[in-house]
């Protein structure tokens, strides 16, 4: 079966990593998540990566106690910079070839961004992992994630949720919510969706830019949606085909 993207760009939250400890990072869930990845890099998709830091720091909960709030931004900033280098890490242990790029210049542990070098890293089958967010303070991961999406010209954004799609509801405490397959930017925008942030979806909306929200947990997911699998839900433009 053809694959249906040749050029991805994956959101993993901070919290994925933590797995069931609920902070920091664990050995065991980040090397089934470089399983996974290298599964799909072997049918040979380009996949760039960007990770949140919640599992280490939270910028706007600190920022909410008290801490200045761009000081706390760019401690979570930081944070991200360690979940890349743990995932560099467990990728490179499974012999996927993969470079960390990081928004805030740090060259001891990784190439600043520079956009045509990542796009060549990809070109060259390697996995290239966008740290530090935007480099702004005020920008969530997610919005970061849609902007290395557009620079690099991913053909999509797959977002890793431990549930399989966007629900009327939390599904964990309400029994009568139900999955929706299919979103336009604008429902989720309108009816506050928990996708992504309202930056990030808008920036998708104005680019045209298509967002699959899918389970992480379930094995072989984010090969089935490489393929075009309807799994999870799919957030794009208004018409029917876009």
């Amino acid at each position: 079966m053809a694959n249906k993207y040749q050029r991805i760009l994956l959101k993993l939250s901070g919290e994925a990593l933590a797995g069931e400890q609920g902070y920091g990072i664990d050995p065991e869930v980040i090397q089934n998540i470089a399983a996974e990845i290298k599964d799909v890099t072997d049918m040979g998709v380009q996949v760039a990566l960007v990770i949140g830091g919640g599992n280490i720091f939270r910028g706007l909960a600190a920022s909410s106690k008290g801490m200045d709030r761009a000081s706390a931004d760019y401690m979570g900033m930081l944070a991200t910079v360690m979940n890349s280098l743990a995932m560099q890490d467990a990728l490179e242990k499974q012999g996927v070839v993969t470079r960390v790029q990081s928004a805030i210049e740090m060259q001891q542990v990784a190439e600043p961004y520079i956009r045509r070098r990542a796009v060549r890293h990809l070109e060259k089958g390697r996995v290239v992992i966008f740290s530090a967010g935007t480099g702004n303070p005020y920008f969530t991961t997610d919005t970061a994630a849609s902007l290395r999406a557009m620079e690099i010209n991913a053909e999509v954004i797959i977002k890793a949720t431990k549930v399989d799609g966007v629900y009327t509801a939390d599904p964990k405490k309400d029994s009568d919510a139900v999955k929706l397959p299919v979103l336009t930017y604008l429902e989720v925008l309108q009816r506050g969706l928990q996708v992504m942030d309202a930056t990030a979806t808008s920036l998708c909306m104005d680019n045209n830019l298509p967002m699959i929200i899918f389970d992480m947990t379930q094995p072989g997911n984010i090969q089935k949606v490489v393929r075009g699998e309807s799994i999870g839900t799919i957030v794009k433009g208004g018409d029917a085909d876009g």
